[in-house]
């Protein structure tokens, strides 16, 4: 008996180290994938045009240099494109929280004909691709009459509004996740705290700020956080609608034919240490955020449905 029961710890000892090895693997190559490209970045960003060439030089470069950087921040127009991308990303995260919370609110929390409906639709538009409406949504702000209801239509490209007003109505390509995650947020809450506010005479509009708000915080902080990412680094949205704007997307991806003029496509190799220092300048100040927020990203994620806890 005592062989045997020996016999059974030595084998599922056996097996949960096996797991754990294999465990440590998975985790090691994941980090391998995701670490790789931006430790590549890093080490090209100090290369010169000596470096490129010499066939020894794989990670750590011959000649180190600062002149990428250099170049970079200057023809990026750096201190401005990352004050014009503060902003715009603050602005429209802002307004994509408060529109989806309040939507988000309203179908989770109050019985009526069709919320089912408008939750399907909003959950529809994270798997509908951006370049199937781009064209008809270009037109609506091209010529915009607000349904109809001002006498001329209004070209509202190369301005703010398109973006503006997609945030704030709850209908960016991106509010359909934005709006989940607080639908199950309030979904989770208990009715009982609703209804001792009710009770003790608070308006509908005072239980919502005073009640369910602070209880949805970190719902609110991961929606904000993801929102700004994610319009920090846009492109397509805001190339489309704004037009020749001084954001650090948009600089990044003139920054090669800024430096090189009409070499850029032939010189292939400076093109690319210019792309990995710029790329460098647009994430990094998303990293440092990260790193300064990292104990309420974590603490957002565990406790919002997105873990499906």
């Amino acid at each position: 008996m005592a062989v045997t029961n020996r016999r059974k710890i030595i084998r599922n000892n056996f097996f949960k180290y096996i797991w754990v090895f294999a465990r440590a693997v998975i985790l090691i190559g994941v980090c391998y994938i995701v670490i790789f490209p931006i430790l590549s970045k890093i080490a090209s960003s100090f290369m010169s045009r000596n470096d490129l060439w010499d066939t020894t030089v794989a990670w750590i470069p011959r000649n180190p240099t600062l002149r990428n950087y250099e170049l970079a921040w200057n023809y990026m127009k750096y201190p401005l494109a990352f004050w014009n991308s503060i902003k715009l990303a603050f602005l429209v995260s802002a307004l994509q929280l408060v529109s989806s919370t309040l939507v988000a609110y309203g179908i989770s929390r109050f019985k009526f004909k069709g919320a089912n409906v408008l939750f399907t639709l909003a959950i529809i538009t994270l798997i509908v691709p951006p370049e199937l409406f781009i064209i008809p949504l270009y037109l609506n702000f091209r010529y915009f009459d607000l349904l109809g209801a001002l006498p001329t239509s209004i070209n509202l490209i190369n301005s703010l509004w398109p973006l503006v007003i997609m945030a704030a109505t709850a209908t960016g390509p991106r509010n359909g996740l934005f709006i989940y995650i607080m639908r199950q947020s309030f979904k989770g809450m208990p009715r009982d705290l609703e209804e001792a506010a009710y009770v003790d005479g608070a308006s509908t509009f005072r239980t919502f700020i005073q009640i369910m708000l602070p209880a949805a915080v970190p719902s609110m902080v991961i929606v904000f956080l993801f929102a700004f990412v994610w319009q920090w680094n846009d492109y397509y949205m805001t190339q489309m609608f704004l037009g020749n704007a001084v954001t650090l997307p948009m600089m990044l991806d003139k920054l090669p034919f800024s430096v090189l003029g009409d070499r850029w496509g032939s010189s292939m190799p400076e093109t690319s240490l210019l792309n990995n220092t710029g790329s460098l300048l647009v994430i990094a100040p998303v990293v440092i955020l990260y790193i300064c927020l990292q104990r309420f990203f974590v603490e957002s994620i565990q406790r919002t449905g997105i873990t499906g806890q």
